[in-house]
């Protein structure tokens, strides 16, 4: 396994992280403990989480995946070496503290403090924004359109929130997620204005379908050592090519919920793939392992987020941080992304 920094910090995180939303939803209990157990095993020190997975988000599996990380915790006491990362959910559903903005005093204790309870640890060693509480572009929307209507709790007010939770010893550091060059640049400005927290990570999504972080984002992360943890790197599964050719294997996530995800069934996401699919064939690669191997050779990049339905999924990934793309393989890749660039916002 390979190794980088989180942030500035001396927390060193494998550069694959263990995902987790389908725990609750597509994965049994047992099945993520299969999953934590393997992990594990193959030095993957980094896991994360929100408190809104299982996923797609409802109400009845709300909290459901923290609650099976934190019956983990607690058969195997194994707590301490795993570097654990959760999210407190964006402006939502009513059931989610009567729904509204979440990022206030009030509500990011309640959530700190009920993740905690699910967890069952009594500290969490990052904690992430889900997604910005203003009006702006992310999930894929494009066409950005400035509408400002202040309803928003402002940065500094969140990071004095979380300066007093740090302090109180529950968290101890924070990122963002689904989150702009501007927001990640205002946060850090702020924090080194008024001496607070800084956010260590940005969690966005990054694929050879979508590598739009690296205009503005990129330099950010690394200049400012707050790296992206990619989410999505195989395009919700397109990037193992199991849904070539108008394949939909049973239970699949597109089986399951196509009519949810439409992000990545783009004509020329479809072409892309074809394309990246060549490429793998010709270097007798694993697709998956090529594309996931591509994200975590990045230099903005900290950590690859993967996330597996099943044992031989999840084997197939963590591998990858063992094969080698060659300067040749790393040019035809760029070649498709000049001929379709970023097919899947």
């Amino acid at each position: 396994m390979n190794f980088k920094k989180l942030g500035n910090t001396d927390i060193d995180v494998s550069t694959i992280c263990l995902g987790t939303m389908t725990w609750g939803e597509q994965n049994s209990e047992k099945d993520a403990f299969e999953q934590m157990d393997y992990a594990f095993e193959q030095n993957v020190n980094f896991w994360d989480t929100a408190e809104i997975y299982a996923i797609p988000p409802k109400e009845s599996t709300y909290g459901k995946t923290e609650e099976i990380i934190g019956n983990w915790f607690t058969k195997t006491k194994k707590r301490n070496k795993v570097v654990l990362a959760t999210k407190v959910s964006g402006p939502g559903p009513g059931w989610i503290r009567g729904g509204g903005n979440q990022y206030d005093e009030k509500n990011l204790n309640e959530a700190v403090d009920n993740s905690l309870k699910r967890l069952k640890t009594d500290y969490i060693d990052l904690y992430q924004l889900h997604w910005p509480e203003r009006k702006t572009n992310f999930f894929g929307r494009l066409g950005y359109e400035h509408k400002d209507d202040n309803d928003w709790n402002k940065f500094e007010d969140i990071l004095n929130a979380l300066d007093k939770i740090i302090k109180s010893g529950k968290i101890r550091y924070i990122g963002l997620s689904n989150e702009t060059a501007w927001g990640l640049s205002k946060f850090l400005e702020i924090s080194k204005l008024k001496k607070l927290p800084r956010m260590m990570s940005v969690q966005n999504p990054y694929s050879l379908l979508n590598r739009s972080y690296e205009v503005g984002l990129a330099e950010i992360s690394v200049r400012e050592r707050s790296g992206l943890l990619a989410y999505s790197p195989l395009a919700f599964g397109y990037l193992t090519g199991k849904y070539r050719n108008g394949e939909l294997p049973k239970n699949s996530r597109m089986h399951l919920f196509g009519d949810k995800f439409s992000r990545y069934k783009t004509e020329n996401g479809q072409l892309a793939i074809e394309k990246y699919f060549s490429i793998s064939k010709k270097y007798n690669l694993d697709l998956s392992q090529m594309s996931l191997k591509f994200c975590e050779l990045q230099p903005f990049i900290t950590s690859v987020i993967i996330g597996a339905t099943t044992m031989e999924q999840l084997k197939t990934d963590i591998e990858s941080v063992n094969i080698n793309l060659n300067n040749e393989i790393i040019d035809e890749i760029n070649e498709v992304q000049k001929l379709y660039p970023n097919p899947c916002p």
